[in-house]
């Protein structure tokens, strides 16, 4: 009894341990904050989704912007998965249970997470390709007071995102005008 009121009491020291530990910053670099702007649309069956975003990300001239939210379905799911070079291309019906990532003119970094019909998920870059079957549902943040860059890592070679204060201009312009039917 008396050894399992002692691990007791070192797993309990353990944790309250863990728990006041300042937290340690993620990175040298400081935060940066913007306001968000928003903005909501529906792409339609046969359009593709990378495709799409991309040029919704040019049409508004976003410079740093984010996937809020991203639902709907796919006939066709194109992925890049872990660790693989090229692209692995699934056929069928596939709900969006998750589409996330940063959004610029200047470059882009977007993952998507789809559901077969008996629940099993799979998930990687979004690549184009992917064709939507009924819908999908997304709502974009503009990040306005920022510019996203995506800019060689000499950690791994990859091109990383770096987030800079947008030029004044481009921090206060307006949003562009709703189009008329």
């Amino acid at each position: 009894m008396p050894r399992l009121l002692l691990a007791a009491l070192l797993l309990f020291a353990a944790s309250a341990a863990a728990q006041t530990a300042p937290a340690m910053p993620a990175t040298d670099a400081p935060a940066t904050s913007s306001p968000l702007r928003t903005y909501a649309l529906r792409l339609r069956p046969g359009q593709d989704l990378r495709r799409e975003l991309l040029a919704f990300a040019q049409a508004h001239n976003l410079q740093a912007a984010c996937v809020l939210t991203g639902v709907g379905s796919l006939t066709t799911a194109t992925l890049r998965l872990a660790n693989q070079e090229g692209p692995s291309v699934y056929q069928g019906h596939f709900e969006i249970v998750s589409l996330v990532g940063t959004l610029s003119v200047n470059g882009s970094h977007l993952h998507l997470s789809v559901a077969d019909s008996t629940g099993r998920t799979l998930g990687g870059h979004l690549l184009d390709g992917n064709s939507i079957y009924t819908t999908a549902e997304l709502v974009i943040g503009e990040l306005p007071a920022l510019e996203f860059r995506r800019e060689t890592d000499a950690t791994f070679g990859y091109q990383e995102l770096v987030v800079r204060p947008a030029a004044p201009d481009k921090a206060t312009r307006k949003r562009p005008a709703a189009r008329k039917k």
